[in-house]
């Protein structure tokens, strides 16, 4: 489809730029129907970098786009179960690394979009806000989910209810994401771990990132189990066996996801 609000380029490492930054890249119904579209779209890419153009990562969701007239009522879960909650399943299940490169200020489902990719690299310069409260809503978009596992309960109970800004290095320093780095070095640290996720055995890292966000489903014992087949199905693929001649014949392996 023709993209108006976004910017895909396809490839081993997959790009999606929210192209609003007028209005900080906040979603409106159209932008969240090419946002999927890309995400079908991924072909053979080994990983996928999600990020914001301008000045601002994004700003979660363009009231304008859902104005409500005075004393109109309007049913949010209906926005919800038909816009964001497919996004952040998607995010989450892609067999993909998804990379959020967050290059400014990540608020309202924004902020918790860009967590519930797997890997989070941010400009010191950038902030993440759960700006909900303000207008008398909960962090919807995963929000309330991943952030108590990600900070623990008395910090996330902080954020959402104060709406207080956070900036990248002490959401670093918390755990929220995995990296805060100067702003002109951005790009460079988020290129380098695409290109290492890109080069290593696809179907590995589908394992991991599977095995990772559902344990919180399991007890150490059943998790155990899980992973004895997993490894057990990862030791007869061709990569592993490419993986380890590699190792022993002290050569770069060349990995294929079979």
């Amino acid at each position: 489809m023709p993209y108006e609000t976004i910017l895909f380029e396809p490839g081993p490492i997959a790009r999606i730029t929210l192209n609003r930054p007028d209005r900080l890249n906040s979603f409106t119904a159209r932008m969240h129907e090419e946002v999927r579209d890309a995400l079908a779209s991924l072909g053979d890419a080994r990983v996928v970098v999600l990020t914001g153009a301008g000045r601002g990562f994004c700003a979660g969701q363009d009231l304008n786009d859902r104005a409500v007239a005075p004393g109109q009522a309007v049913d949010l879960g209906e926005t919800v179960e038909a816009c964001w909650n497919p996004l952040i399943r998607t995010l989450t299940s892609l067999p993909q690394p998804v990379i959020a490169r967050v290059n400014g200020v990540a608020a309202g489902a924004g902020a918790n979009v860009a967590i519930a990719c797997d890997i989070v690299v941010a400009a010191k310069s950038a902030k993440f806000i759960q700006s909900f409260s303000a207008i008398g809503l909960i962090p919807d978009s995963g929000g309330t989910w991943h952030l108590p596992r990600l900070v623990g309960q008395a910090r996330a109970l902080g954020l959402a209810l104060t709406g207080e800004p956070l900036p990248a290095e002490k959401a670093a320093e918390w755990g929220l994401i995995w990296k805060a780095v100067e702003d002109d070095a951005l790009d460079a640290e988020v290129d380098a771990i695409a290109d290492k996720l890109a080069a290593l055995p696809p179907l590995g890292l589908a394992a991991i990132k599977e095995m990772i966000r559902t344990s919180w489903q399991y007890s150490l014992d059943e998790e155990l189990d899980r992973q004895a087949g997993t490894m057990r199905r990862l030791g007869f693929t061709e990569d592993y066996r490419e993986g380890v001649a590699a190792f022993l014949e002290k050569r770069t392996p060349k990995f294929v996801g079979r």
